[in-house]
């Protein structure tokens, strides 16, 4: 952290732990919720804490726990593998608002009906959690992030007196499913996340792991009340809307999609096959890119899977049609004398393909739709290659 953050930081602590000297029912506490941005970053939206202070003069914090430090040494490798530590920060609610106008996103506001004594309990965990010593936490986007941290700190201000009454009958929504409806009008994006994020993500979350989602956690903060402190009471006093910007027309439709994109490929792929055959060759540098960026994408998901700190990238079992070995299988069909092992490899590669399927079938994990002509292709061109590679070795016609 630069010397001027340090300065700035120093500050807002001082400014904070004045506040907690001046009495509670002083102070209005709210819960701020953003809509998602154009990036895939904030396509989730965020949450915050306001804390106004009643009076013209009267100092307006959020605080904030979707923050981290660009100055973090090996700021990208600890990012890439789950390492890199978020942060509580402290700014004006003046400049948080500049912020989010200035990116035209809406911000929601929801002030709670706490008692003098629930918010002297919030302030002090605040407090303890703005300590340089402590301000800092091991971040975890489902079940440790923005919004979990607020509403775990909400849980120790009011303790039990909490009720969030959560619905009888909810619709079942899994991890993904949930994710899906923030990234669906972003399909490179679904598809990467699709492909990064293994089994673990296909589970259903129950409501309260649903609040990892600013937007879910703003509704269950309308359901729930206060009870055994004096009668019983809705935990959100207000609601306010604090910016607001029209919907823009836009079409989400776009040729540069994964579906348009794969099934070209797919088409591309058995035009060259059906025009092999017909020739009695074999078009190995079409096999050559397809198996190799399969096999650079199987080292990435091994990498998520085993060499990272991420809790979502675990049992990924897109290993099993993106897998490492065809990296090999890409490098060993460039030569010219091929391998007496590649038959029987393209024979496993089939094998793990039709058990990535039986996975997508049984519901196990979710691959994304966009991946059915990449199957197609796999299926296609090592069926090919086992049934044509060892004739095309006798006629010399391998491509």
């Amino acid at each position: 952290m630069s010397r001027n953050k340090k300065i700035v930081s120093i500050f807002f602590f001082l400014i904070f732990m004045a506040l907690g000297h001046v009495q509670a029912q002083m102070f209005e506490v709210s819960l701020l919720t953003c809509g998602p941005g154009e990036e895939l970053y904030s396509s989730f939206g965020h949450s915050a804490i306001r804390i106004r202070q009643i009076g013209s003069q009267g100092k307006d914090l959020v605080f904030n726990y979707g923050t981290f430090d660009f100055q973090t040494p090996n700021f990208y490798g600890k990012f890439a593998t789950g390492k890199l530590n978020y942060m509580l920060s402290v700014t004006t609610y003046d400049q948080f608002v500049v912020e989010y106008y200035r990116d035209k996103r809406e911000i929601r506001e929801q002030v709670l009906d706490l008692s003098a004594e629930q918010k002297d309990f919030l302030l002090q965990h605040l407090e303890a959690q703005y300590d340089p010593a402590r301000r800092y936490y091991k971040y975890d986007f489902f079940f440790n992030n923005c919004a979990t941290k607020i509403r775990d700190a909400f849980e120790i201000a009011v303790g039990k007196q909490l009720v969030w009454n959560d619905p009888v009958n909810p619709e079942e929504k899994t991890f993904r499913n949930l994710i899906d409806e923030y990234v669906y009008p972003l399909p490179w994006a679904d598809l990467g996340i699709d492909l990064a994020l293994g089994a673990v993500i296909d589970r259903d979350a129950t409501e309260r792991e649903e609040q990892y989602l600013p937007d879910y956690m703003e509704q269950a903060f309308a359901r729930a009340t206060i009870e055994g402190d004096g009668p019983t009471r809705p935990l959100v006093r207000e609601s306010r809307i604090i910016l607001e910007f029209p919907e823009e027309a836009s079409s989400s439709f776009s040729l540069m999609n994964p579906y348009l994109i794969f099934w070209l490929v797919a088409v591309i792929y058995g035009v060259f096959t059906f025009l092999d055959k017909k020739k009695g060759k074999i078009s190995l540098g079409l096999d050559v890119v397809f198996f190799g960026v399969l096999g650079l994408l199987g080292f990435l998901v091994l990498f998520l899977w085993f060499f990272t700190d991420h809790s979502a990238t675990k049992w990924n079992w897109n290993l099993l049609w993106a897998f490492p070995g065809h990296l090999i299988l890409a490098i060993a069909l460039l030569k010219k004398n091929k391998a007496a092992w590649i038959g029987k490899y393209l024979l496993g590669a089939l094998v793990l393909a039709v058990l990535a399927l039986l996975i997508w079938i049984l519901g196990f994990q979710s691959f994304h739709p966009s991946l059915v002509p990449l199957f197609l292709v796999l299926f296609l061109r090592a069926n090919f290659l086992y049934y044509n590679l060892d004739q095309g070795k006798k006629t010399g016609l391998n491509g």
